[in-house]
C-alpha cells in the first residue's frame, strides 16, 4: 500500500436531479429530504459515502485492499472475527483469558484498515457488541450533507400499476387489475455538499494517494452507475479542490468554501437545468499555500 497522504485537502461538490428523488426521507413517506425553515432540498452524507462504497466495490471488486465493510447484507461481527483470526488473536477455544486485549483489538483494527477502502476512508464503529470487535477508527475524509442551492417544491405524482399482486387483490378490483400509487419526485435541484480529508488522520488509518484518487474517480462516477426510475437523472457536475501545502493547512476551511459560489441566473423563473446557474471559484481570494484543482 502506498504511503499515506502527506497534505490536507477540502472539496466542494456539486451535483443536480431533474425529475428524481436525490434521498428519500424514511419518516416523511419517502419524501425527498427538505429543511422545513427554508424549504432547501437535503441529502445526506450518508447516502453519498453509499453511492462511493457502491462504486468503488463494482471497480474493485471484493478483494483487498478495497473491500467495503459497510455493504449489503453484510455480517460485521463475522467480519471482525475473521480479523481477529488473521492476526492470530482470535478466540481458541481453550476457556483461558485472553492476554493483551487492548493489543489484540488494535492488530485487528490495523487489519480492517488495511483490507477495508471505507474502514480507512470514512472510519467505522467495529465494536458492535460481538464475541470480538475491532475497536473505532475515525476516518480522515468527512463529508457534510448536501444542500440545494435554491428551495424546492417535491412534487406527488400519482402512477398507475397494471397489475396486482395476488388473486385476492384482483377479485375486489371489479375486473380492473390497475391499482394507483404515488411517487415522489424534484423537478430539478442543484446540490452543493463540503468535503474535508485529514492527514493526520490519514496516517492513522493508512488512506494513501491511490486512495485519494479512487476517491476522485467515485465522486465523478458514482451516479453513472447509479440510475434508477426513483432517482432519475442524477449528474455530478463540479468538483472543486483546495490542496493545502501542508498536514496541518494554510487556511480555515470555511474561508475556502466561501470562496466558491453557485447563483442563479435568472431569479424570475425556477431552474430546471445546470445552464441556469453560475459556478464560479473567487481565485484571487485564494491563500497563500493552499492551490485549486478541479476534477470535474
Amino acid at each position: 500500500m502506498n504511503t499515506p497522504i502527506q497534505n490536507r485537502y477540502e472539496f466542494v461538490y456539486f451535483f443536480d436531479i431533474e425529475n428524481g428523488n436525490p434521498n428519500g426521507d424514511p419518516d416523511a413517506g419517502n419524501m425527498p429530504r427538505i429543511d422545513p425553515e427554508t424549504s432547501h432540498g437535503l441529502v445526506s452524507d450518508v447516502c453519498l459515502k453509499r453511492k462511493i462504497r457502491n462504486f468503488v466495490e463494482i471497480s474493485k471488486g471484493i478483494q483487498s485492499p478495497y473491500e467495503i465493510y459497510i455493504r449489503e447484507k453484510a455480517i460485521l461481527n463475522l467480519t471482525h472475527e475473521r480479523a481477529h483470526q488473521a492476526v492470530g488473536t482470535e478466540d481458541k477455544g481453550d476457556g483461558k483469558k485472553r492476554k493483551n486485549l487492548g493489543a489484540d483489538v488494535e492488530k485487528a483494527r490495523a487489519w480492517m484498515c488495511a483490507n477495508f477502502f471505507d474502514v480507512r476512508t470514512f472510519g467505522a464503529v467495529m465494536s458492535t457488541g460481538g464475541k470480538l470487535n475491532c475497536g473505532q477508527v475515525r476516518g480522515p475524509v468527512q463529508i457534510n450533507f448536501a444542500r440545494s442551492i435554491d428551495s424546492i417544491v417535491p412534487l406527488e405524482v400519482s402512477i398507475t400499476r397494471m397489475a396486482v399482486a395476488t388473486e385476492k387483490e384482483a377479485e375486489h378490483q371489479s375486473g380492473d387489475n390497475r391499482t394507483m400509487g404515488r411517487k415522489h419526485i424534484v423537478p430539478y435541484a442543484l446540490y452543493r455538499a463540503e468535503g474535508y480529508i485529514s492527514a493526520h488522520l490519514a496516517a492513522q488509518t493508512g488512506f494513501s494517494e491511490d486512495d485519494l484518487n479512487l476517491l476522485w474517480e467515485s465522486l465523478e462516477n458514482m451516479f453513472e452507475h447509479d440510475h434508477s426510475a426513483a432517482r432519475g437523472k442524477m449528474c455530478a457536475r463540479r468538483l472543486i479542490v483546495f490542496k493545502h501545502d501542508s498536514m496541518l493547512g494554510n487556511a480555515p476551511a470555511h474561508k475556502l468554501f466561501d470562496l466558491v459560489k453557485a447563483e442563479p441566473k435568472d431569479d424570475s423563473k425556477p431552474a430546471r437545468a445546470i445552464s441556469d446557474y453560475d459556478i464560479f471559484v473567487n481565485q484571487d481570494g485564494l491563500p497563500a499555500g493552499v492551490t485549486l484543482e478541479e476534477k470535474i
